[in-house]
């Protein structure tokens, strides 16, 4: 857990130590111990799941099932033992169905309570040792490295180049680059750039920092007690199923009352004749047939919805499926594939378009719909080999798919390379790295000097393009170098930037054979500017045609992303998501009270910059606005 404070990112470092009473030789031992019995250890409480006992007995919670166990119950008092077996046989094949279903379903959702890290780098009696994360107190001060998985919410009192993927919780397509100056205290979890969430991956970098929040107190332990406490809804088909069987036995019972009155009172048959034939008129009238069959129709459902990746909690709730009328669905690696893919080249004298999407690096480049012949536009062969080289990522093949290690800008930069028909060792082997500086935040930029084997040399840059742009003189067009022209490419970054993607600017100069450093001095207005590159995360193939079916379909799709508005925008007009209503901020729906909100949802299909909360206000919201709206019209949610 942790002190009941969600403003650390609007806090200075030492403040924060000051708080937490953690110095720079950490927790010792004994403080440790007291606060992992104030606070608990770092893991997510388990909900408290129920045993297969209970799950088996809770099948039988149904109206109609508890008038076929009273009909079996009477049909064994009149000894059909075949009839009686029949019914319990229906009645229990129906319940180790549901009870086998939601095993599984337990399992695929407790995934989200293994997603912290099993050990953590923490200073204890001023010295870092490893211990299991869910030791972790509050105060303790932990380091984190590329590839390590943050342990716990830490606030960063020190960091070098760090970049975390913040994916999994904000749905943001790049690693986020974090720094350790405080916030405004209202900055969405997106923006806390001094935070370091627990579950996300750093990429790039180091950090050091101080524990403030463990287990469920952590943002990702946050969405975890949130989906745990979500009210159980009942479906459309349980509802009706449940009315009807209230119907049946009313009127069962009225009949068979009907018919011993009658038999009693008017053919002066005895009682007990009278109540054998009114019970087994009853047990008749019951249609034991009824649970078997929609225990059948409903298994086959969920088979076929297994076998294409979904995941059915319980049988009733894959007839829904066919009373939806809304779809909230996430972004990254949702709707898309949460693989930066280089989308639009733009160099001094024309504007690309690349095909292909992800980390598969088949595709060409286009120019007003056509293919065209590299040989025909230098710039383009030039541009793909300064991004292959500038550039510490690899893409590789393997298990049937193309797997990125590194960066995924940088992925991306690698698969434009091999796009314009670049072998990535090869051109290593050609032009072999001499120097380098590395990319660092402060100055915006990398570049990587290299030499070919006749002793050719050049220096390759890439980098934010307001950086870039300050250290261009001349532009590359054709096979020679004119001077820079600021408007033009001002123009070419606005259009992009409209697009939602984003941009990053490539540049060379020419060095001499004996150059064996690349320093800043060598750079200040000497670089020849080869274009820029659009990057964006790409829909995936399939979702696009889901999102088009479902339209056809009469369902409305809305996107819930917690990645920045622009880029929301761009994925949703890709994928025919939204309307005139555009996007709507996060930060916009904070400020709106409940029915400003189920207005808003009304217009705006693309929500973005989005909490957790956030996101399961919007989904409660809908759900209970199209519940109230069945009502009314007196049928289930379509």
């Amino acid at each position: 857990m942790g002190p009941d404070n969600d403003l650390w990112h609007a806090k200075s470092g030492d403040e924060i130590c000051k708080e937490l009473q953690c110095g720079s030789r950490g927790l010792t031992q004994s403080e440790a111990l007291e606060r992992l019995s104030r606070y608990g250890p770092n893991r997510m409480k388990p909900p408290r799941k129920k045993s297969w006992i209970e799950r088996f007995l809770s099948q039988f919670h149904n109206v109609l099932i508890y008038v076929l166990l009273a009909a079996a119950a009477v049909t064994a008092m009149l000894e059909h033992w075949i009839d009686a077996g029949v019914i319990l046989g229906v009645v229990v094949v129906n319940a180790v169905i549901g009870v086998v279903q939601e095993g599984k379903a337990e399992k695929a959702l407790d995934a989200i309570r293994k997603m912290l890290s099993s050990q953590a780098m923490a200073r204890r009696d001023g010295t870092f040792v490893q211990i299991p994360a869910e030791e972790l107190v509050p105060g303790d001060i932990v380091t984190l490295q590329s590839g390590d998985k943050v342990p716990a919410d830490l606030r960063l009192i020190a960091v070098k180049e760090l970049q975390v993927d913040e994916a999994v919780l904000t749905g943001e397509s790049l690693p986020v680059a974090k720094r350790t100056e405080a916030v405004r205290a209202d900055a969405v979890i997106a923006e806390r750039t001094p935070i370091a969430h627990s579950g996300t991956l750093v990429t790039y970098g180091t950090a050091t920092g101080v524990v403030v929040a463990t287990g469920e107190a952590t943002q990702i332990g946050r969405i975890s007690v949130m989906l745990r406490d979500v009210q159980t809804l009942t479906t459309p088909l349980m509802k009706q199923i449940g009315q009807f069987a209230q119907w049946l036995s009313g009127g069962i019972v009225a009949v068979a009352a009907a018919t011993f009155l009658f038999g009693v009172l008017v053919h002066g048959y005895t009682a007990v004749e009278m109540f054998m034939a009114a019970v087994g008129l009853a047990v008749a009238a019951i249609p034991e047939g009824l649970p078997a069959i929609m225990t059948i129709a409903l298994a086959i459902g969920v088979q076929k919805m297994a076998r294409r990746n979904a995941i059915i909690r319980r049988l009733p709730a894959v007839e829904t499926l066919g009373s939806v009328s809304v779809i909230c669905s996430d972004k990254t690696g949702t709707l898309t594939k949460n693989e930066m893919t280089v989308r639009s080249v733009a160099t001094a004298s024309a504007d690309y378009e690349l095909s292909g999407s992800g980390y598969n690096p088949h595709g060409f480049f286009h120019r007003e719909g056509s293919e065209i012949d590299l040989s025909e536009h230098p710039v383009l062969p030039l541009l793909a080999r300064a991004s292959m080289l500038c550039n510490d990522a690899a893409v590789e093949r393997a298990e049937e798919r193309w797997q990125l290690r590194g960066d995924p800008t940088e992925g991306a930069l690698v698969v434009l390379g091999m796009k314009g028909g670049l072998d990535h060792l090869l051109e290593m082997e050609r032009w072999p790295r001499t120097d380098v500086i590395p990319f660092e935040s402060r100055h915006g930029f990398m570049a990587t000097l290299h030499h070919d084997h006749e002793g050719h040399g050049a220096i390759y840059v890439k980098g934010s393009p307001e950086r870039i742009f300050e250290m261009c003189s001349s532009q590359r067009t054709g096979h020679e170098n004119r001077p820079f022209d600021p408007g033009y490419w001002q123009g070419r970054l606005d259009r992009m930037a409209e697009r939602g993607e984003r941009v990053l600017a490539v540049a060379f100069r020419e060095a001499a054979e004996e150059q064996a450093t690349v320093r800043f001095d060598d750079l200040r207005g000497t670089l020849t500017l080869l274009g820029i590159v659009g990057m964006i995360d790409p829909p995936r193939e399939e979702a696009v045609a889901a999102v088009k079916a479902c339209r056809s379909a009469g369902i409305r799709v809305k996107m819930i992303t917690g990645d920045h508005i622009k880029t929301a925008a761009a994925i949703g007009r890709a994928m025919g998501i939204g309307s005139e209503g555009g996007a709507v901020s996060g930060a916009t729906l904070e400020s709106l009270s409940d029915d400003a909100l189920d207005a808003k949802i009304d217009e705006v299909d693309i929500f973005a910059r989005t909490s957790p909360e956030q996101k399961l206000r919007i989904v409660t919201s809908s759900t209970s606005r199209n519940a109230t709206s069945s009502r009314r019209r007196g049928m289930s949610w379509r």
